[in-house]
């Protein structure tokens, strides 16, 4: 006879209420990722522009057709939340008149057919894919829509892997603004 044995949801433990989880919980919603709807792209982009213009006191009035067009061309690996990371980053930056997205040309489409899974080993992957997301956030460790905040982990237990695996942030030379 097979034992059976509460267990406790992982909405009990945050205290949301387990009779309104059940409810919610009884048709899923699919949303296809970012990379599959890029047509949502300009819209969602102008949003998070209006939002981080608001938050942040500047007045970039619109996203240049070329920047769209970065946008577009790029895989998207973080979905929504990365495109949101990436307009907040770049209206920080901006001088309050133009904004740019520079930044999505330092990480390029990963090519799949080129990565040599069989050979690779736990150590590699988890190198590749930490390495990835610390480009995405462009180095930011710690905080609040840092690498550590994506992978689900602690800043210092991010360090100390990284440290483990030989990760250091590159050097990249340095430009006059």
């Amino acid at each position: 006879m097979a034992k059976i044995t509460h267990v406790q949801s992982k909405s009990h433990e945050l205290g949301f209420r387990q009779d309104l989880f059940f409810r919610l919980n009884a048709f899923s919603i699919e949303v296809p990722p970012l990379r599959a709807r890029k047509e949502d792209i300009p819209r969602i982009a102008h949003h998070f522009l209006d939002k981080y213009n608001r938050e942040i006191g500047k007045r970039i009035r619109r996203l240049p057709a070329n920047e769209i067009k970065r946008l577009l061309d790029y895989h998207w690996p973080g979905n929504v939340r990365e495109l949101k990371h990436l307009i907040e980053r770049a209206v920080i930056l901006s001088d309050g008149h133009g904004i740019s997205f520079s930044d999505l040309d330092r990480s390029p489409a990963p090519n799949v057919f080129e990565m040599d899974y069989g050979t690779m080993t736990m150590a590699d992957t988890e190198r590749s894919h930490i390495t990835k997301i610390l480009n995405l956030t462009g180095w930011k460790v710690g905080g609040k829509g840092g690498a550590a905040a994506i992978l689900g982990l602690k800043s210092q237990t991010l360090f100390s892997r990284m440290k483990k695996l030989g990760i250091a942030r590159p050097s990249f030379p340095s430009t006059v603004l």
